[in-house]
């Protein structure tokens, strides 16, 4: 298996912030595995679908998704279908939908399987919430990335805020917390802590420490 840094955690803890800090320093693939879950969520979306009860559609959606992530001098394009959807899976709509999505056991299946073959052969760096667990849990560095649900909703609403996103911060805690439940209570990729991994709270660093700590843990690794 190649050199693989898995990094796990709920919303808002800066975990896609910092793959794409740390796969440019240390020159690995960044796999966006999120991506992946939102282009399947804004399919549906497109196709009227906004109910996982119309679960069998969802997962004929995510078998004939092609979805491909392109990294390119330190920007990353989310192609769906040949479609440029970076911004669009980004949306209120799919962020309020991804969850649920993920949560069908098929479409995990499915989502994992693609992340694998993603990873085949390279040194990657993937975020996401069951990276540990179970996409890569013979990962030769597991991180979990955490931070209080009050700050987390802080940063997300800062970053709504800078997209032009009209959600109010209590809209924005209300959501992180949906978010986190859902999260957490899968049954198929719940989000957990893995057992080998090391655990990093974010509350109180700022990015560049954060990015510093991470780095610091791969490069004793990879020793």
């Amino acid at each position: 298996m190649a050199f693989v840094v898995a990094i796990d955690g709920p919303a808002g803890t800066g975990k896609g912030t910092i793959t794409k800090l740390i796969s440019q320093e240390l020159g690995l693939v960044n796999i966006d595995t999120g991506a992946m879950y939102r282009c399947i969520a804004l399919e549906a979306i497109r196709k009227g679908i906004t109910s996982i009860e119309q679960e069998q559609e969802i997962i004929q959606i995510a078998r004939e998704a092609k979805i491909q992530i392109n990294n390119e001098n330190g920007n990353q394009q989310i192609l769906l279908n040949g479609e440029d959807v970076t911004q669009e899976i980004r949306s209120k709509e799919v962020s309020g939908f991804v969850s649920p999505v993920s949560s069908i056991p098929k479409v995990r299946e499915i989502m994992v399987d693609l992340q694998r073959r993603s990873a085949q052969g390279k040194d990657v760096i993937m975020e996401g919430r069951d990276i540990t667990t179970v996409v890569f849990p013979e990962a030769q560095v597991k991180i979990y990335l955490d931070a209080d649900v009050e700050e987390r909703a802080k940063r997300r609403f800062k970053e709504n805020q800078e997209k032009g996103m009209a959600m109010t911060y209590e809209e924005t805690l209300e959501a992180v917390k949906k978010r986190d439940y859902n999260d957490m209570h899968k049954k198929v990729g719940a989000l957990k802590i893995a057992e080998n991994a090391v655990v990093v709270d974010t509350t109180k660093m700022t990015i560049e420490e954060v990015k510093e700590k991470v780095k610091e843990i791969i490069l004793e690794r990879r020793k």
